[in-house]
């Protein structure tokens, strides 16, 4: 997507309430010919329990290479500022933000770790990651989830 064509830069920002993975969007690569790392760091998540509503708070990282589309921060940011009043257990966020991403960008390769603050006094960090089947970057996911600690 062009700089035209992106909705969200620029303009007054509106949260969404609820879970809203319409609002991403995206971009083309323009270094399609080259393997490179993008990471983002959100350290202010927050969903909530699925049982008890109480708030979760997390620092979320996802970390892919690009094929031909990239994820525009801002869309992003407002995407994960909208698990802030959806129920979700803590892996299950972290897979659907990897569902999402994967399903909007199509990367070579993604992974996104959740490092959620202790609530009752345990923490928990999920780690998902995905490689497209069939290339070096399958190899490349199952390779970091063996190593991943």
């Amino acid at each position: 997507m062009e700089k035209n064509q992106l909705t969200l830069l620029g303009k007054k920002t509106e949260y969404k309430q609820n879970y809203a993975p319409e609002v991403l969007e995206t971009f083309e690569n323009k270094h399609q010919g080259r393997d490179y790392w993008v990471q983002f760091n959100c350290p202010e998540f927050t969903a909530l329990c699925p049982i008890t509503s109480q708030p979760d708070f997390a620092e979320i990282k996802i970390a892919y290479i690009p094929d031909i589309k990239m994820v525009e921060s801002k869309s992003l940011k407002l995407y994960l500022f909208s698990f802030r009043s959806h129920g979700a257990f803590h892996e299950d966020c972290v897979n659907i933000i990897m569902d999402d991403l994967i399903k909007l960008m199509d990367p070579k390769y993604i992974e996104v770790t959740g490092l959620f603050y202790p609530r009752g006094g345990i923490s928990i960090y999920p780690y998902a990651n995905y490689g497209r089947p069939g290339t070096k970057y399958e190899e490349l996911a199952a390779e970091r989830l063996n190593r991943h600690q």
